[in-house]
């Protein structure tokens, strides 16, 4: 019976690949009209062996930009399921900077196992690039672009330029380079299209550039294309020669990359170097992320039952400080929460520097208070409205209460922001990264202080034990 049912089984998946085969075949004519992206996406699920036979229907390079867009874990799989003869073919064509990233996850023996097939212009390229650290310069930058000399003429320049061929979206930049590839300018294909002829490129030539060198952070690098709105930065080394380049889309994703590091790490999620597709990711992958921090803290925020333990005297004697607890204390770690973010983007931009801690503090001290007095009015308001039937101890007010209430709220609004404000520059001061500063961290401080400054104000004002 077992054996009956795995045959059926087999062959229903059988029919539905082919179906599937059969639908992608028929819209064929459909889908080499659409985004490249949008074609990875549509291909990215079929299995290895029909996904050859649709990219028979497509040219070498358009196999390699939609393979391009695959993630890298379905590269791998289509990598290693098909003969590396046939792979080669599209490995050639794919962009330097997608094969590096490809060829750096392979296993030695699949790298050994490749290189015979390539020519030796990629193969010397895969390996130069590969060699690089991935977050650096290096590890994202491509070797696509266009070279030419200051002593050519623009008609020159320009037969040079078809004849190299570089890539469609990085020949906007044309660098200009003396014989031992030193990098001495760039102009424009603008530059070229509207001068004359004979015109030498030396007379459009621009000598003042912004440039990376190769071992710069990957970071650092994304930052220039984006402040200098590049659409291309030119990669040196230590000797000023021209290695590569870094597009503005690579930059994108650097930045991209950079935000959902910091995001995860600010919401005390361990980050991973690998790229991770939520649904694709198992259960026990995003618990190993997720568990660290929420351990930690659960065992920090015992403090604040302890807190509340010894201040159960006063609880008792007073119920009404129980209903508002937790509204002083989410209110705090919200503002708190509110001022790092803040702070952490400004870091990050390089908007502020920490020669200015003294006016960045005295500038959230100033908002705080603002703050403070808004949602200390509003605590106001709603203890004496909404809590006039609450039994109180007849020796004292539902004014005085909700005064006391409101004045607590707002000093944890003030502490809490200037909490939120420290801890980053704090981290910054000693080298570290400020997105390191959880959230559910300073939430979960600012829980303690709030409790602190709630319960002590109360015990003062009202002689609580």
């Amino acid at each position: 019976m077992k054996t009956a049912y795995t045959t059926k089984a087999s062959l229903s998946k059988i029919a539905k690949d082919l179906q599937a085969l059969e639908q992608m075949i028929v819209l064929l004519p459909v889908l080499k009209k659409m985004p490249t992206i949008d074609v990875s996406e549509a291909l990215s699920h079929m299995n290895n062996q029909d996904l050859l036979v649709i990219f028979e229907e497509f040219t070498k390079e358009e196999q390699a930009g939609i393979f391009s867009e695959f993630t890298l874990v379905r590269q791998l799989s289509f990598f290693q399921q098909i003969s590396k003869k046939r792979f080669s073919k599209i490995f050639e064509q794919m962009p330097s900077d997608a094969r590096a990233d490809l060829f750096q996850v392979l296993t030695q023996q699949e790298q050994i196992d490749l290189l015979p097939f390539l020519s030796k212009q990629v193969r010397e390229n895969v390996l130069a690039l590969s060699s690089y650290p991935a977050d650096t310069a290096g590890g994202i930058m491509i070797t696509d672009f266009a070279t030419v000399s200051k002593n050519m003429s623009c008609f020159e320049a320009m037969q040079k330029i078809r004849l190299d061929s570089p890539s469609k979206k990085t020949i906007y930049y044309v660098y200009v380079v003396n014989e031992d590839q030193t990098l001495v300018g760039f102009i424009t294909l603008k530059d070229l299209i509207i001068a004359e002829p004979d015109e030498l490129v030396s007379t459009a030539l621009h000598e003042d550039f912004i440039y990376g060198l190769v071992y710069e952070e990957a970071e650092s690098i994304a930052a220039k294309i984006d402040k200098y709105e590049l659409v291309a930065l030119p990669i040196l080394n230590d000797k000023m020669q021209l290695v590569g380049i870094v597009t503005h889309d690579e930059a994108i994703d650097v930045i991209q990359a950079e935000h959902t590091e910091n995001m995860e790490r600010f919401m005390g999620i361990i980050s991973s170097n690998e790229e991770m597709n939520y649904t694709q990711t198992s259960i026990f992958e995003h618990f190993k992320k997720r568990v660290f921090w929420l351990v930690i803290l659960a065992v920090v925020g015992i403090i604040s039952g302890l807190i509340i333990h010894s201040y159960e005297g006063a609880l008792a004697q007073m119920m009404i400080l129980a209903l508002y607890m937790p509204m002083v204390a989410d209110t705090g770690g919200n503002a708190g929460s509110q001022s790092a973010t803040v702070i952490i983007r400004a870091l990050a931009l390089g908007q502020i520097n920490m020669k200015a801690w003294m006016g960045v503090l005295w500038k959230e001290f100033r908002i705080a208070l603002m703050l403070a007095v808004c949602l200390g009015l509003l605590a106001f308001a709603k203890v004496v409205f909404l809590s006039w039937e609450t039994e109180i101890p007849q020796v004292y007010s539902l004014i005085t209460i909700g005064m006391v209430i409101a004045t607590a709220l707002s000093l944890q609004v003030i502490s809490s922001t200037l909490i939120g404000a420290v801890l980053p520059l704090v981290v910054k001061k000693v080298g570290g990264d400020p997105a390191v500063v959880a959230s559910p961290a300073i939430t979960t401080i600012v829980d303690i202080s709030g409790l602190l400054i709630y319960f002590s104000l109360a015990a003062h004002f009202f002689n609580l034990k």
